[in-house]
């Protein structure tokens, strides 16, 4: 199938202007995705209705299996893959060492267990059985991760930063004056998985939830003047596909001292997952909710209809999905 043209949407309404004190940091978006599994021609995605917003992500899928005999497959979501560094500044949305977008799943409307596997590499070598020996938890994102490697005696401290599984943080965080910590700089890898049964003939549905990794900038890193001459604005404009009218309604905002009223929300979602499946996706559904008709909104599609005031739909037959999604959402900042 021949993918269709991209189009720009740009949704706007105006923002207030509200000056607020500023501040440098962006935080990173973790890109999330769809349903991979262990591939068969007897399996189809009938439909894929996928809603996103700041606060959540639904995706809702009916599959039919169109063999004579049931279908038992696995089938896995993997998580978005967390790289450590000495300033993480990856949004991880909840405070779980596993679980760390919140993932819940429905198989015909009911709850099941998925089991889960997790692993650290560093330099494309697997070193999850080295950290768990040590005591050192694998999730990147808490505090008690960097504890127990500051607690290490020092030769397994030397050793992990050898390995490239630490890296030296040094730091002043009592008054005391500066003191070395290790930081956590290993890949994390995170996968649910279970196994499912397709019945012969039949459909099913499968639903997951969980709330999506926001990246964000505390000012709107496109709209100065100057940005335009960087060699990433371009780029940057094509991800988002922010046409000149977005552009001028960011603009808007700007305020006398060079900030702006606005701040960044970005949201990336795999959909090339949704290839994975037994021909193209009969039916697809997607709804961007922007989450208030202050807010601005803007990604690439094509065939947009605005549903309510702050969301948008678009829909699909016979779906190939060629490309990822990527939605920027400027929100005024509080009074």
């Amino acid at each position: 199938m021949r993918a269709a043209p991209i189009t720009c949407l740009a949704l706007l309404l105006a923002a207030a202007s509200v000056a607020t004190a500023r501040a440098n940091d962006s935080t990173a978006a973790l890109s999330t995705g769809g349903l991979v599994y262990v591939l068969t021609e007897d399996i189809e995605m009938q439909s894929e209705d996928l809603f996103i917003s700041l606060d959540e992500v639904r995706v809702r899928y009916t599959f039919e299996n169109h063999a004579d005999h049931d279908v038992t497959t696995l089938v896995a979501f993997p998580m978005p893959d967390i790289q450590g560094s000495i300033d993480f500044m990856v949004s991880v949305p909840v405070d779980d060492p596993v679980n760390f977008l919140g993932f819940k799943t429905l198989v015909d409307g009911k709850p099941v267990e998925t089991k889960v596997q997790q692993r650290a590499s560093s330099l494309g070598i697997d070193q999850t059985e080295l950290l768990t020996s040590l005591g050192v938890p694998l999730a990147l994102h808490l505090d008690g991760t960097r504890k127990a490697l500051d607690a290490l005696p020092q030769a397994d401290k030397d050793n992990l930063v050898q390995l490239g599984l630490a890296a030296i943080d040094e730091y002043d965080n009592d008054g005391n004056g500066m003191v070395k910590h290790l930081a956590p700089n290993w890949l994390l890898s995170t996968a649910f998985y279970r196994e499912q049964t397709f019945p012969a003939g039949k459909r099913l549905v499968v639903e997951h939830s969980y709330k999506p990794s926001v990246g964000q900038s505390a000012d709107v890193s496109f709209v100065a003047p100057e940005a335009q001459s960087e060699p990433w604005f371009e780029l940057y404009r094509q991800k988002y596909c922010m046409d000149d009218a977005f552009l001028k309604a960011a603009r808007a905002g700007n305020l006398p001292d060079g900030g702006n009223s606005l701040f960044e929300n970005r949201i990336s979602y795999v959909l090339r997952t949704g290839s994975n499946w037994a021909g193209p996706i009969a039916k697809f559904r997607l709804v961007v909710d922007k989450g208030s008709p202050k807010n601005l909104v803007s990604f690439c599609a094509d065939g947009v209809k605005k549903i309510s005031p702050t969301q948008f739909e678009v829909v699909k037959t016979d779906f190939e999905p060629q490309q990822d999604l990527d939605i920027m959402i400027l929100v005024p900042r509080e009074p």
